[in-house]
């Protein structure tokens, strides 16, 4: 085992998961790519291998719960960058499929190359503007799961995953400190695209006092049409 999966399987074990042989080497990779391509692309400012263990690998698999990511799930992760939490959890629980949307095509050619190194099957892209996306019927409530990672704050977030979801299904929200005034601020929000807020879990994650927590927001009704609105609009105006 060569030091970052060793630091990865030490973090994952204090985080109270394991991770096997072959998951270890598969993050191993895509992390030695990430580096490699980061320094052409502007992908993240996390490089140093400790913090990509914790704060990019474990921290995408803190959303995990097996009951949600059963097998053959279509999950898109909106607003992917480097692909987190998307292709850490499509390693950690390999039959899902996976969307990964990206507006940056950059981005997406990087994402192109870790899919094919790894061998990874089920795993889509997309090159497009979730407000744009949201609207295609190829895509509008055709997910069991959205996700999404440090993209907006969560009232603008809701509006541009949750028209992805089916009605039954879930958008998972990763997200840091002010998650407790953030879920307090889109209550409005949530309600009115179809949403409802079922649980907040805090996460501790290995070696870090920073606060942060995953929101699981179960879609109850069919968001109207209206949303999402026009790009740049939700951020400009939050509902």
């Amino acid at each position: 085992m060569n030091h970052f999966q060793d630091i990865l399987a030490k973090a994952a074990a204090e985080y109270g998961l394991s991770l096997a042989p072959k998951q270890l080497a598969a993050m191993d990779n895509y992390f030695q790519q990430l580096v490699v391509w980061n320094e052409k692309v502007n992908l993240t400012a996390i490089t140093e291998p400790y913090e990509v263990a914790v704060k990019h690998m474990i921290d995408s698999l803190s959303c995990y719960q097996e009951e949600l990511f059963t097998p053959g799930v279509r999950i898109i992760d909106v607003g992917t960058g480097a692909g987190f939490p998307g292709i850490p959890l499509k390693i950690f629980q390999q039959d899902i499929k996976l969307t990964l949307m990206d507006s940056l095509n950059k981005r997406l050619n990087f994402l192109r190359a870790v899919i094919d190194d790894l061998s990874l099957d089920g795993v889509y892209i997309v090159h497009a503007r979730a407000e744009e996306a949201g609207k295609n019927k190829q895509y509008r409530e055709q997910y069991h799961l959205a996700v999404s990672r440090a993209v907006a704050r969560l009232n603008v977030l809701c509006e541009l995953c949750l028209p992805f979801v089916k009605v039954g299904g879930w958008f998972i929200a990763l997200k840091g400190a002010q998650y407790e005034e953030e879920a307090q601020e889109a209550a409005k929000a949530v309600t009115l695209l179809g949403g409802k807020i079922e649980t907040i879990k805090p996460v501790k994650l290995p070696g870090l006092i920073d606060k942060r927590a995953v929101i699981y927001i179960k879609k109850v009704a069919v968001t109207p049409q209206t949303y999402p609105r026009k790009a740049g609009t939700p951020e400009k105006k939050p509902l």
